[in-house]
């Protein structure tokens, strides 16, 4: 049983409560399937005495093409890509940050004229400015010394250079040059303007991890995978040991068939993702924190993630870790440095850093016939080590 639990502390204020509506309506459902209540009858009530039920199981049945170069599955359907979103928040847009929303961009786009900025140049243009702030920021104060300097060397005095006041911009006085800020291009009056724009064509595709298409496949049973070169339905097997192989460092001369290992990246990530997801956690990938995954309580559109999961897989047998073809990140111990760097990283965003321990079972106490199917998760094991940063100038009490 997992210890993790969320966070109790104050999220301030209730803002934007119009928006949050919104999103509590377009993600009420935290799954691909949804369950449909009947109205109810005497015979919903006689058989709810009984201990039965007539609750109709909606599954949406959803289609994606395995694709082994990218370890990852696609979902070209534009309507199965907004679905197995907005339930579960499962895979992200390709042409996006999260969401696969690079249609309604440039549909709003082309409606604003061109005038109105994606979020991702929204994003480039606060990175220029904060970049041009920090430069401008250290002229002042190199200005500042200069000018402190020169009146050391003429009149001998000696002054300590400020950091702040009216020479040294702070946040609230700066402001962009007009460099920056490039305004919307205007056609001339000569320029003769397109009588109409060609229709769009949505070429985003919904890409899901490995770990998340095979616990929709297996867990859920609402998505069905294709065969990139027959375009056939992959069976749970198939889609089982090509996940696996996906995983493991190509061969010269290429084996279609290599030997499945019990320390495969697969099996250990699919684990842990299989394990906080039964869980109720919301499960996405962490790199851009360092880390391996990120839980969110519901989603990323509500609060930002509260634990940064960081795998670390320790084998049963340490002989087996010596006889592996594959170097596993983490599995040997790591410098204190590093953890300390990660440790704080996340300290500063607010998110509890989090040890995940993966027990790779002994090849010797097991068949290799078991890798063949997923049965052989149970038995791995998941334990879990919170870190948290000692600050004694706040943790006194």
């Amino acid at each position: 049983m997992s210890m993790i639990t969320p966070s109790s502390r104050s999220r301030g204020p209730n803002k934007g409560g119009a928006r949050r509506n919104d999103n509590n309506r377009i993600y009420a459902n935290l799954l691909p399937v949804t369950f449909v209540e009947p109205p109810r009858s005497r015979i919903r009530s006689v058989l709810g005495l009984l201990g039965l039920s007539l609750t109709e199981v909606v599954n949406p049945h959803c289609e994606g093409t395995f694709d082994s170069t990218t370890r990852s599955v696609w979902v070209s359907n534009s309507k199965d890509t907004m679905l197995l979103w907005r339930r579960g928040f499962f895979g992200k847009g390709d042409l996006s940050r999260s969401e696969p929303s690079w249609l309604a961009r440039q549909i709003n786009n082309r409606q604003a004229g061109g005038k109105q900025m994606t979020s991702e140049e929204v994003t480039a243009k606060r990175r220029a400015e904060r970049k041009q702030f920090k430069l401008d920021r250290a002229a002042a104060i190199a200005a500042v010394a200069a000018e402190a300097e020169t009146i050391f060397e003429t009149e001998g005095r000696v002054i300590k250079p400020a950091l702040s006041g009216p020479a040294i911009p702070s946040a609230a006085t700066w402001r962009p040059p007009p460099s920056l800020t490039v305004p919307p291009a205007t056609p001339s009056p000569d320029e003769e303007e397109p009588t109409e724009l060609e229709p769009l064509v949505d070429v985003e595709h919904l890409q899901l991890t490995l770990q998340e298409a095979f616990f929709l496949a297996w867990n859920l049973d609402c998505l069905t995978i294709f065969d990139p070169h027959t375009n056939d339905t992959m069976s749970l097997k198939q889609l089982w040991t090509a996940c696996q192989i996906a995983h493991l460092p190509p061969t010269i001369p290429a084996n279609p068939n290599p030997p499945l290992q019990f320390d495969n990246p697969f099996l250990i990530n699919y684990v842990v993702y299989h394990h906080y997801r039964s869980l109720g956690w919301v499960v996405k990938g962490g790199i851009k924190f360092c880390v391996d995954y990120l839980l969110y309580k519901r989603g990323p559109v509500f609060t930002h993630a509260e634990f940064a999961m960081v795998v670390c897989p320790v084998y049963e047998d340490i002989e087996d870790q010596k006889a592996s073809s594959l170097d596993l990140q983490n599995s040997s111990p790591f410098a204190w440095s590093w953890l300390s760097t990660i440790n704080r990283v996340n300290s500063q965003v607010q998110k509890t850093l989090i040890l995940v321990y993966v027990t790779i079972p002994a090849r010797s106490r097991l068949s290799h016939d078991v890798l063949y199917s997923p049965a052989c998760l149970k038995h791995y094991s998941v334990r879990e080590v919170t870190l948290r940063r000692f600050i004694p100038a706040r943790m006194r009490d």
